[in-house]
């Protein structure tokens, strides 16, 4: 991939933040901007672990989106430590988009996190994003925007739905007015900076999040231990080779994860076997494995040893 070399003039490029209580859109919102997926989803909240940027390529800017774990009172070493990585991350971008989802009274949790907000002192734009506009009637979109525009002195307030596309487009310009003037920072077509191996493991975690207990997301982590072409094959028939460990506390977590005869992992497989062969772009053998790692969520080493450095 190569950069661009005739961009406009007053092209601009530069970094947004989407901040927000779990659960509020932000992976999805994400996913919708860049028209890739990108960031995992799920109807379970704080199911994002890692900072995930998802490039936007318009004729005019280049907008790179970070999305973050959402912002929420620690009960664990790896929650400090994510509230530690919003924090940093929230320093270096140009723009902020604070997500509240219309379907929702806007709680403790949002005026904590605008509270955090307000610490930057106006140095950085923070922009109001009212999501999930497609889950309440018009009358109840008008409302939220309403109490969003109370809660703080907001830069811009934008309804949207990623879901139906619903001013997906006003979102990607008003978080690109706040860019400086800038030349393309990555090149063209480049979608994302993540490592195949992370996207993978996020991959096969968001589909082991699908239909678990409310307490599993928090217990589950996915890491890549190996892949590799399978030898022998065709150059136009190539399979890739790809060992998955799935992480948990504890041995009924684990029976959980598997499911009676091994359905609930065959499962898992085969849906996160879609999604990496569209990454990849090729046929994919995916052995998948579930191993305990007790407490792993509270110990430091453990955490290093499944990605999460956060030094």
């Amino acid at each position: 991939m190569e950069f661009r070399t005739d961009y406009p003039e007053n092209y601009r490029a530069g970094f947004a933040c989407f901040v927000g209580r779990p659960n509020t859109g932000k992976s999805t919102l994400t996913n919708a901007l860049v028209g890739e997926k990108v960031a995992i989803t799920s109807a379970k909240p704080q199911t994002t672990r890692h900072t995930i940027r998802g490039i936007v390529h318009k004729d005019d800017h280049q907008l790179i989106l970070v999305d973050t774990p959402g912002l929420h009172k620690p009960r664990t070493l790896l929650g400090s430590r994510l509230n530690d990585l919003v924090a940093s991350t929230l320093s270096e971008v140009d723009v902020i988009g604070f997500c509240l989802p219309a379907d929702e009274p806007i709680g403790p949790g949002d005026r904590y996190i605008a509270s955090q907000l307000e610490l930057l002192d106006g140095r950085t734009p923070i922009v109001a994003l009212v999501t999930k506009t497609d889950k309440v009637p018009q009358e109840k979109v008008a409302e939220a925007l309403l109490a969003v525009g109370q809660l703080a002195d907001f830069a811009d307030v934008v309804p949207v739905s990623a879901v139906d596309g619903f001013q997906i487009d006003t979102v990607d310009t008003v978080l690109t007015g706040h860019l400086p003037v800038s030349p393309p920072l990555y090149p063209e077509g480049e979608l994302t900076d993540e490592p195949e191996e992370m996207m993978i493991a996020e991959l096969v975690r968001e589909a082991a999040l699908e239909g678990v207990r409310d307490e599993l997301p928090h217990s589950l982590a996915a890491q890549v231990e190996e892949m590799y072409p399978r030898e022998g094959r065709s150059e136009d028939n190539p399979l890739w080779n790809v060992h998955v460990n799935l992480y948990v506390e504890r041995s009924s977590q684990k029976a959980i994860i598997i499911g009676k005869g091994g359905s609930r992992l065959k499962a898992i497989g085969s849906e996160s076997r879609r999604g990496i062969e569209a990454l990849l772009g090729t046929k994919v053998y995916l052995d998948l494995h579930v191993k305990i790692a007790k407490d792993w969520q509270r110990d430091p080493k453990q955490l290093g040893r499944l990605g999460f450095d956060f030094s």
